[in-house]
């Protein structure tokens, strides 16, 4: 059950590995090196795995298209 959960994480923060800071970075590649072996991670490694995707995949700014999907209305007086 854990390793399916552990798969998704890395899954969706592989996006993000460039925008860890050094720390997050160093202990991200060593679960990931575990993870490769097929080694089960304990709830601490889960939980700093979950405070990742909250912090950079959840947290995202999202982008407004309201703008470019905009109804042109055309005059009624160019007929």
């Amino acid at each position: 059950m854990h390793y399916k959960n552990q798969k998704k994480y890395f899954e969706v923060l592989k996006r993000y590995e460039n925008k860890f800071d050094s720390k997050e970075s160093d202990r991200y590649k060593m679960l990931k090196k575990r993870v490769k072996d097929e080694e089960d991670l304990d709830r601490l490694s889960l939980t700093f795995l979950d405070e990742l995707l909250q912090k950079y995949h959840i947290n995202r700014e999202k982008k407004n298209y309201d703008d470019i999907f905009k109804k042109v209305e055309s005059s009624e007086d160019e007929s």
